[in-house]
């Protein structure tokens, strides 16, 4: 298989001085830059340019015959939203300001800090690849895109927030970039990253691995593999996931937990699409798709620098977040239905019946382990299930010893204005009684029996308040 080329429009270097514009060249492609262009004939530049579009130029200002600022201000009147990096040795202040009149985006003295440049032609990247991926977001959502069912038909959903991630995979997945997904335990990042597989059209398998489940002494073997001998039990060579994934995708899940050691690698093949196997002087070629998850605070790993920080700049070229069960509430019952469905199959059991109270009482609870928490918690319903309409009992439990409410700040931690009434007085004690009555009233749609469960009360005691209060009325 063919390497990726990065970016996917090439960065023209415009510079009479041949071997400065090699050497230059030849930094970006260790850093993962590969698909350059060299001019070291600026007579040929309009040529050039009108041969193919291109990410960014490099332009040195100071050359023989041509001058650099006239080629600057030709690209910003024929070519405008192209950026222009000016390299030069002269540092004038009237140089700097008229190079950026005529439409440069920045302006690097020579010679090149390596650090520097590389920094901004990052950037440079980095907004041309938001850019695009808002073009394809644009069109999509202009096209009405609707979700396939192929495509996502694992990801139960009819929430606004999961659909606009639906856009976002079908904009990004003909990219070669790596994907970063993260969000809380239970929410469905290997689900994800499958669709965005299947989605990519990429022919190769889908290779998955946690890194969290693995020997990190072990882990480089597991990802590059090894030739035969290179350990004193090794009879036989190995080959590892980033070789099983050729032409596919790779997802690593806990990429947080990475050593040291391994990120170096791992950023190297990512950059460079090039890895040594263990034991091996040969090096390997490899054309795969990265998709990385995690549930930690990467920003944060990278600032205590337990993630290196260019790894982290790699990892997340495309980022999605998919929201926590809480924060799409309105999937219970669909999900309800799934998972019923299936433990029903699974476990061989008819499928029961059950009453509204179940989603009522499914909606106002926290989930802390998310849709894989629902999910064990219908499974259990099931697995005890005999006949008749599917009982409570087993949810109440879960849900009392867990002792959280969904958006519980919403309901038990009110600001001190809700008990304090218009003339800044306290409420008396019928008054708080009948707040949080009716509060719990609403929040489970009328239920008495939920109600009651919520307020820490038996059906009768909230039976016997909701009378003396009618009577009182």
């Amino acid at each position: 298989m063919s390497n990726v080329i990065y970016p996917e429009n090439p960065i023209l270097m415009i510079d009479d001085d041949e071997s400065f514009i090699k050497s230059v060249q030849f930094f970006l492609n260790t850093q993962g830059i590969s698909n350059i262009r060299l001019c070291s004939n600026p007579g040929n530049v309009g040529k050039i340019l009108k041969h193919e579009k291109y990410s960014l130029i490099l332009l040195d200002l100071v050359m023989p015959e041509v001058n650099g600022l006239e080629i600057l201000e030709m690209i910003n009147v024929e070519y405008p939203g192209t950026p222009v990096i000016v390299l030069t040795g002269e540092i004038k202040i009237e140089t700097i300001v008229e190079c950026m009149k005529k439409g440069a985006y920045d302006y690097i003295s020579k010679p090149l800090d390596k650090t520097r440049i590389l920094t901004v032609i990052n950037n440079i990247l980095k907004i041309n690849d938001l850019k695009n991926e808002n073009e394809l977001l644009k069109k999509h959502i202009i096209d009405d895109m609707e979700k396939s069912e192929d495509d996502f038909s694992e990801i139960i959903t009819n929430n606004a927030k999961m659909k606009t991630l639906f856009h976002y995979i079908k904009a990004i997945s003909q990219t070669p970039l790596p994907v970063l997904i993260t969000g809380e335990t239970g929410t469905g990042k290997e689900l994800f990253a499958n669709a965005i597989h299947k989605i990519s059209g990429r022919i190769g398998n889908f290779v998955k691995l946690n890194i969290a489940s693995e020997d990190m002494s072990l882990i480089s073997d597991t990802l590059f593999g090894h030739v035969k001998g290179s350990y004193t039990s090794s009879v036989s060579g190995r080959k590892g996931l980033v070789e099983q994934a050729n032409g596919g995708t790779l997802f690593l899940d806990e990429i947080g937990d990475i050593d040291s050691k391994c990120q170096l690698k791992l950023l190297r093949v990512i950059q460079e699409r090039k890895y040594y196997p263990i034991g091996s002087d040969i090096e390997k070629n490899v054309d795969v798709r990265f998709i990385f998850a995690t549930n930690r605070d990467l920003k944060k790993m990278v600032e205590e620098e337990r993630i290196r920080k260019d790894l982290y700049y790699r990892l997340e070229s495309h980022h999605i977040n998919i929201p926590s069960l809480k924060e799409r509430m309105d999937d219970i019952p669909l999900l309800t239905d799934h998972f019923i469905d299936k433990a029903s199959k699974i476990l061989k059991k008819k499928r029961p019946f059950y009453t509204k109270e179940l989603i009522t009482l499914l909606s106002n609870y926290d989930y802390p382990g998310n849709v894989r928490e629902l999910e064990g918690m219908i499974f259990n319903a099931i697995s005890l299930h005999e006949k008749g309409i599917l009982s409570l009992e087993s949810f109440y439990k879960k849900i009392n010893h867990e002792g959280k409410l969904a958006n519980k700040e919403n309901f038990g931690n009110e600001s001190i204005n809700d008990i304090i009434n218009e003339d800044k007085k306290f409420m008396t004690l019928k008054e708080v009684d009948d707040f949080w009555i009716n509060k719990a009233l609403k929040k489970t749609g009328g239920n008495q029996t939920m109600a009651a469960r919520l307020l820490g009360l038996s059906r009768r005691a909230l039976n016997n308040r909701l009378s003396r209060k009618k009577n009182n009325d």
